[in-house]
């Protein structure tokens, strides 16, 4: 899911083959593989209830892996998942959910968003000491089919060599389209409408899974739904004095300071985007603002954002390299900018700590899933559950056709091809208000600039209050679950 520090790797392209579970393939992994995947229980059928407002929904879950083949024929990987079908067999949409980074695993969305059982973390969303695995009401179990993955490298999904050849682009979006053709194949699933649900690079990821389904599978996606994603990396990964990457996040830096402030008004934060693609983007892209005019822009600048206007001034109102601290001396995480930390080097100028979202709270969801796994699932895996691998993260290869760069990733390309090419595709972005690593204010930008002939009536964003993991909060939870509903409803001609 989480978009953390991100290095180029060594590409190295596979082609993978068609893989079926069997004992014959097990003998042709190597020793010290064999003990690895050893480690990995045998998939897990378990029967389940969950309650909901419409009443009980029984449901079949499965923990398990599906195997990938190289050209050798020998196994190359085995890719964890978890599948939730309703019990009564009813052809429902299935929808295949992952998370980002690269690097991580599915136990965000798994247990924060769609998931019958969810960890709460209290009314705010934000209290790791005393969040509890309870049951989901609001599960999006209650009108699809849910198949969680974990790409190679993450939760239990484990490569049989150094990973290489999953850990790039192009690479994890055929191994993630192969994993998903296989599944349907078997679950005899080809006749349902299928979708993507994808969270950070996760929604990157879904689009380009999605196109990989299409051209090398032959298998066509309903709809993708992009949770807090990168669609354009040039407005995320930007140089700190690019004016329209700034103004893309302003209001994202403004509605952090008014949750803080415990203020927050959506008027205020819409009064906030037209200063931001206006004024404010103007006096960027010209020379820098000076005398009587300067002063008022500063002055305003510094009263929305609540940063130190000397600080605004001497950045030229570019406010990216000074939002790690607050006035207040706290540490300000760029996944959700109204939570701070107290500063534990408050001598330094910058910040130096871990971040109180990505490396607080939210870690409980690898523990949490690795028990519920056990306890709940029947699936007592005895490897550790890499909820964020750094490793897979260092060594991504951005490579994609001409380009080597992370900054010239993008998604759009494939959204537009899919829209022009599948006239039933849909599209959904959600976001949070104070997410300002992914700001809703560049993925709105990359939809406004889509051909009005492919996106009229396709395509939705819908934002919340909370940051880069919304769903923390039990209020934007809710909201998400019945725009997630209306969605599928509109694309089955059933709202």
């Amino acid at each position: 899911m989480k978009l953390f520090r991100l290095v180029s790797a060594l590409c190295v392209a596979i082609t993978l083959g068609a893989a079926t579970a069997s004992a014959d393939s097990a003998r042709d992994i190597e020793p010290a593989v064999q003990g690895i995947f050893g480690l990995l229980p045998a998939d897990a059928v378990t029967e389940h209830v969950l309650p909901t407002p419409d009443g009980p929904l029984p449901y079949r879950a499965t923990a398990g892996t599906i195997e990938l083949h190289g050209t050798d024929g020998k196994v190359s990987a085995k890719v964890f998942y978890t599948a939730y079908i309703r019990a009564d067999g009813a052809r429902r949409p299935l929808t295949f959910a992952f998370n980002g980074g690269p690097g991580a695993a599915s136990a965000y969305l798994h247990l924060g968003l769609a998931g019958p059982r969810v960890v709460d973390f209290g009314a705010n969303g934000d209290d790791g000491a005393a969040a509890r695995l309870v049951d989901n009401p609001e599960s999006w179990l209650r009108f699809t089919d849910l198949v969680f993955i974990d790409p190679v490298g993450t939760g239990w999904s484990r490569a049989a060599g150094d990973g290489n050849e999953f850990y790039g682009i192009r690479q994890d979006a055929e191994a993630m389209a192969k994993v998903i053709s296989l599944y349907v194949q078997r679950s005899g699933r080809l006749d349902v409408p299928k979708y993507l649900l994808g969270e950070s690079y996760g929604g990157f990821r879904a689009a380009k899974v999605a196109r990989a389904l299409k051209d090398s599978q032959g298998m066509l996606v309903s709809g993708v739904i992009m949770v807090s994603p990168m669609i354009e990396a040039r407005l995320i990964f930007r140089d700190s004095d690019d004016p329209l990457g700034a103004a893309l996040q302003f209001p994202s830096i403004v509605a952090a300071r008014l949750e803080r402030e415990k203020a927050f008004d959506v008027k205020s934060v819409a009064e906030a985007e037209t200063f931001a693609m206006g004024d404010y983007l103007v006096s960027l892209a010209g020379p820098a603002p000076d005398g009587p005019e300067g002063a008022a822009f500063y002055d305003k600048v510094a009263r929305l954002t609540g940063i130190d206007r000397r600080l605004v001034e001497r950045a030229r109102g570019f406010l990216g390299d000074i939002l790690s601290k607050t006035p207040d001396g706290e540490i300000a995480s760029p996944y959700d900018a109204a939570l701070t930390a107290p500063d534990p080097y408050p001598e330094t100028p910058s910040a130096r700590a871990d971040d109180p979202v990505l490396d607080g709270y939210t870690r409980a969801y690898g523990s949490f899933f690795a028990s519920y796994a056990r306890r709940e699932l029947n699936y007592p895996c005895e490897m550790t559950y890499s909820l964020l691998s750094l490793d897979v993260n260092r060594r991504w290869d951005w490579k994609e056709g001409r380009s080597g760069s992370r900054g010239d990733a993008e998604a759009s390309s494939d959204i537009r091809e899919l829209l022009a090419t599948l006239p039933g595709f849909r599209l959904m972005v959600m976001h949070g208000y104070g997410d300002i690593l992914t700001p809703y204010g560049a993925s709105r930008y990359v939809l406004d600039h889509l051909p009005p002939t492919l996106a009229e009536g396709r395509t939705v964003l819908t934002i919340y209050r909370g940051g880069h993991m919304f769903y923390t909060r039990p209020d934007s939870r809710h909201g998400a679950f019945g725009d997630a509903r209306a969605f599928y409803a509109r694309a089955a001609g059933t709202e």
